[in-house]
């Protein structure tokens, strides 16, 4: 395949993603960091997040910037969603016309509270923007597991296009329209996972598990629906398929959040000790902030946020939780 890619981001999913675009595709990682650049270059591996990990041969990587997006023909952003802003903005002198941009994302802007493809759409006017989202583990495709992700464009033939260069033989690639509910559905389970994980922390069970993840589910779809996404999008791959994979998983981040509140430290003492950013922290307050504006209830989000940012117990906020009205499960959504 001609179209040269360009991933921007050296984390675990950036890396992930740049070692499963190398099979189709030239490929070069962008690492800010030289060393994380070199030993993915010369040794194939990236020992900072990813330590063990065999990454595609042909993949390359470097600290350049400006020479890793100068010749790219499509532009991946690995870059959390705190920093991707001042990224767009660095790389937007060196980056050519028209050439499409899919966020890994999955967060949502502090202060504007924007998507990222809203972000790429004000940094980088012109060029198709869109999003790779799913139950995605990055350690598990690297050692050889089956997995399946969602590449959501508005343009159903530029999805079509880039399907191919994510698509290998275990990783299944479906196309999607619905940029909207694909980034908010990555977006939102964030914070479900953080209680899905403080369920686990406070050792509930699993039908208490179940219960978060289902009618998380509910709050997902319910706000997804109302900011514009369609429903069938959070019952698939961006929606159902990576809420569970987030809520269940002892690699994700964001439940490790969670189960480590659940099981009364400090948020601070955990972020201190992570090396990789758990969306759901950053993105509970502005999830709860555009659920009030729209006027959808999202009652585990509200506890989360409570949680995150008042300082609420774990055990506290489970018992916010039920002592809620009544209601029926089949409240359609607004």
């Amino acid at each position: 395949m001609d179209i040269r890619v360009a991933v921007i981001g050296a984390g675990s999913w950036g890396t992930t993603v740049a070692h499963l675009c190398a099979h189709n595709a030239p490929t070069t990682l962008w690492a800010r960091d030289p060393e994380v650049a070199a030993a993915v270059r010369t040794r194939h591996q990236n020992p900072r997040y990813l330590a063990g990990y065999e990454l595609h041969p042909g993949l390359d990587a470097s600290a350049d910037l400006a020479g890793v997006v100068s010749g790219a023909d499509l532009l991946v952003m690995g870059v959390p969603s705190h920093g991707f802003r001042q990224v767009l903005v660095e790389l937007r002198p060196h980056l050519r016309p028209w050439v499409p941009v899919v966020s890994l994302a999955k967060g949502l802007e502090q202060g504007t509270r924007k998507r990222m493809t809203e972000v790429v759409d004000e940094e980088l006017p012109g060029h198709p923007a869109g999003v790779l989202t799913g139950p995605n583990l990055a350690k598990e495709i690297l050692a050889g597991g089956a997995a399946a992700s969602v590449i959501a464009m508005t343009d159903p033939g530029v999805a079509e296009s880039l399907q191919a260069i994510f698509h290998t033989e275990l990783f299944r690639v479906y196309t999607n329209t619905d940029v909207i509910g694909a980034e908010l559905g990555g977006a939102l389970k964030n914070v479900i996972a953080i209680a899905s994980g403080m369920a686990d922390g406070l050792g509930t069970g699993d039908n208490t598990r179940a219960a978060v993840i289902t009618r998380g589910l509910a709050e997902i779809t319910r706000l997804g629906v109302a900011l514009g996404g369609r429903p069938e999008t959070f019952a698939g791959l961006a929606g159902m398929g990576d809420l569970i994979a987030t809520c269940i998983s002892p690699q994700s981040r964001n439940r490790h959040v969670g189960e480590q509140l659940g099981r009364g430290r400090s948020l601070e003492e955990i972020i201190e000790e992570m090396n990789q950013v758990a969306e759901g922290v950053k993105a509970a307050p502005v999830v709860v902030s555009l659920a009030r504006e729209v006027g959808v209830e999202v009652p585990i989000a509200e506890e989360v946020r409570a949680v995150v940012t008042e300082g609420r117990s774990a055990r506290e906020a489970y018992r916010g939780l039920l002592r809620r009205p009544r209601t029926s499960e089949q409240r359609l959504p607004r």
